[in-house]
């Protein structure tokens, strides 16, 4: 009896835990390769002669960050953590909640068991006809196994969400629930030779009403259109699952996220804040000004908003609301100010812009530093007037020199981040990737070593934290470039500009039309999704009025970093009504005049083109 109880016990901690430590030793192992190949490169080949170039490093990290970020995909489907649109959810019974869910999982299954199968046909194919990697000299058999592996064990993820749903539902709604599924897909067996746009974007929003995952509403209405329409031929949609993220530059991200998530967890962030409330404090408004300081420049460690609210939120909020502050004010200025994180370098929604429009990403980073900043001094000069109207004065207690310089030496160590960071792209030292890289190794040997808050208990969380954030972002690029690889063949971008451009071909009016769209869309997309569908159809438009790609990408950024703050799919809103323990319509009604400064700022940024791009000339 004893046998079958611990049986049964090591089976349940292998099904809860079999992906982390691929995970886990995946992720550590591309942060150091990455950053083993900065110092090789700048510091050994200068120093000792004859050394080599280490070629191998970036082939390496290339597949195992491909590896670890299809291995995360099981645990977002366990975790029910991927992006998704639940306008439509959140007003069904609750019943119809439940049956949802199975449709869900029916679409979702759809599409892992199609790339499992195309992906086992490409890794025996391989074997069959070798194709070798060009610096580790390997058979892509190895790192295209990851499809039918990855995609394999997020096939079982789903069939075990699947069968609990069924036990919640009950065979009846099960079989209703079946046939609705059955019922979407019913116009490929009757229709042949579709239109690939109406396709496309019908079962896209189709998809995407019924609260299908963003990512894999793309991927399943670009399969669906491979099938109608017969625009390619369906094994290259497993092909490009893999190749649309076999990318150097968009490594960036993993190595961002994780840069943020070690150093929230290794007290860096709690140590800038006390800097900024040693500098802030004593002013009407003190800590919520600090608050505002501290996430613009935690952002420029991070370059994610709900990190920066997560991480600064949890320390300020409380103490905000404790010292007398409207609760519902000190949540709404942590999410608004969470949002500058994604315009002060470095920044992943520059990073996805980046590669989607092939633009520099270190111009980027460079655009949003002054939005970034005149966002945050906006929102402190709005800080300021409403404490002192409200009487919330900061908290009063000794503030001198010697204060001052004790807060600042304790913060060195969070301090020196951007300076690896923005002093490495600049200096023409590190790539945006190896200094992001360098940076999250930063962070853990400083959390680790220095400030020894990341210790054995929660090292893991913080790895899987950074893993199961930045695969949802992965996959969602993965699906996006398959989807917007169909509207190309489909030349949906052209004739979407043709119309628009033969409505009017004056400047400012376009930009404030795509604004417009843009705003609207940031209501109800994520601002990362957002950017990968529509910068394909955006950007040709705006390229043949003269604007600049750049400047297209500090407006589309800015613009959609307004979203993080607008329900109902404003992230950072959401983050901050859990950690403030409010409603989140209260939480959206106290932002509003925040929303108001962020609009008036992005006006400045489209029409003022100089305001973002002088430093980048």
């Amino acid at each position: 009896m004893s046998n079958t109880i611990n049986n049964r016990s090591f089976l349940h901690k292998l099904d809860e835990n079999f992906e982390k430590p691929f995970l886990f030793i995946g992720m550590l192992l591309i942060i150091a390769v990455i950053s083993f190949q900065t110092i090789y490169r700048y510091l050994i080949v200068h120093l000792v002669d004859g050394a080599g170039a280490a070629v191998w490093t970036e082939e390496l990290s290339r597949f195992v960050f491909i590896w670890i970020s299809y291995l995360a995909l099981p645990i977002a489907i366990k975790n029910r953590s991927n992006i998704r649109v639940d306008i439509l959810y959140d007003k069904l019974p609750k019943r119809f909640q439940d049956m949802s869910w199975i449709v869900v999982d029916l679409c979702f299954l759809i599409l892992t068991v199609f790339i499992t199968y195309m992906g086992t046909n490409h890794v025996l194919g391989q074997i069959a006809r070798p194709q070798i990697s060009a610096a580790l000299q390997i058979s892509y058999a190895i790192p295209y196994l990851i499809l039918p592996f990855g995609f394999g064990l997020a096939t079982l993820r789903l069939l075990q969400d699947l069968y609990k749903s069924v036990k919640k539902c009950g065979m009846t709604d099960t079989l209703i629930a079946a046939a609705f599924t059955a019922v979407i897909f019913l116009p490929l067996a009757i229709w042949s030779r579709m239109s690939i746009a109406g396709l496309l974007f019908g079962y896209f929003l189709l998809f995407i009403a019924l609260g299908v995952p963003i990512a894999i509403s793309l991927g399943l209405s670009a399969l669906v259109t491979t099938i109608g329409a017969g625009t390619l031929p369906i094994s290259y949609i497993a092909t490009y699952t893999f190749t649309s993220i076999d990318s150097f530059p968009i490594m960036a991200i993993p190595f961002f996220i994780a840069a943020g998530v070690f150093m929230g967890a290794g007290g860096l962030s709690e140590r800038l804040l006390n800097l900024a409330d040693e500098m802030l404090g004593s002013l009407y408004g003190g800590m919520a000004l600090a608050t505002v300081a501290t996430c613009m420049f935690f952002g420029a460690i991070s370059g994610s908003g709900p990190a920066t609210v997560a991480a600064i939120g949890a320390l300020t909020i409380p103490a905000m609301i404790e010292r007398g502050y409207d609760k519902y004010f000190a949540g709404a200025i942590v999410a608004a100010s969470g949002a500058i994180g994604v315009m002060i370098p470095p920044s992943n929604p520059f990073v996805v812009y980046g590669v989607s429009a092939q633009a520099s990403i270190g111009k980027l980073f460079l655009g949003g530093i002054v939005p970034g900043i005149l966002t945050g001094l906006s929102l402190m000069v709005y800080c300021y007037f409403y404490s002192k109207k409200k009487g919330w004065k900061g908290e009063q207690h000794t503030r001198n020199t010697k204060t001052f310089l004790t807060a600042l030496w304790d913060a060195k160590w969070a301090l020196m981040v951007p300076v690896i960071i923005l002093g490495g792209i600049y200096g023409g030292i590190m790539t945006p990737t190896e200094a992001a890289a360098v940076s999250a190794l930063y962070g853990l040997l400083v959390g680790t070593f220095v400030y020894k808050e990341i210790n054995i208990k929660n090292i893991v969380k913080c790895v899987m934290d950074a893993c199961s954030t930045s695969a949802i972002v992965i996959i969602l690029m993965a699906m996006a470039t398959i989807f917007g690889t169909i509207m190309t063949i489909g030349q949906v971008p052209a004739t979407i500009a043709t119309f628009i451009l033969g409505l009017t071909t004056n400047k400012i009016l376009i930009l404030l039309l795509i604004n417009i769209l843009l705003l609207f869309v940031g209501t109800f997309m994520e601002a990362l999704a957002a950017i990968v569908i529509l910068t394909p159809i955006l950007l040709p438009i705006v390229t043949k009025v003269g604007v600049d790609p750049v400047h297209f990408g500090i407006i589309m950024v800015v613009n959609l970093a307004i979203g993080f703050i607008t329900p109902p799919v404003g992230v950072n809103l959401f983050v901050a009504s859990g950690i403030a323990n409010v409603k989140i319509d209260k939480l959206a009604q106290a932002a509003f005049p925040l929303l108001g400064i962020m609009i008036a700022i992005l006006l400045l940024v489209t029409y003022v083109p100089s305001v973002s791009l002088f430093l980048t000339r």
